[in-house]
């Protein structure tokens, strides 16, 4: 991936400077009134493709911020999640010990060791 991304970089650099070569004619960008600015149009167009090019990255970031930020805040939800499954758990393992006396299944478990204990 990263061989096409310099590859279409290049691309672009290569056009930059061939555009420029040809482009050498003075021109005015009038940026706000009162305020011009004169230079040759590849030398404005490099700045025009420069400034966007730095508001990508600039955006890029903003949105990598963001992705970080809200997985940091799905990650505090599930581990809130995980801790009350496991108090969860250890409440129904709690009843289930509580629960298990008084079933019949275990009575004649019970007997039934016994009467092994005395049979030997």
């Amino acid at each position: 991936m990263r061989q096409v991304n310099f590859v279409v970089i290049f691309v672009i650099c290569l056009a930059l400077v061939l555009f420029g070569i040809e482009n050498t004619e003075p021109v005015i960008i009038h940026i706000v009134r009162g305020l011009d600015l004169e230079a040759p149009l590849c030398i404005e167009l490099i700045m025009a493709m420069g400034v966007g090019a730095v508001m990508a990255w600039v955006f890029s970031v903003w949105v990598q911020v963001q992705g970080y930020v809200s997985v940091g805040k799905q990650m505090e939800q599930r581990e809130l999640r995980i801790q009350q499954l496991e108090e969860d758990v250890e409440r129904y393992r709690v009843e289930l010990e509580e629960q298990k006396p008084m079933l019949p299944a275990s009575a004649n478990a019970s007997d039934a060791d016994a009467n092994q204990v005395f049979a030997q």
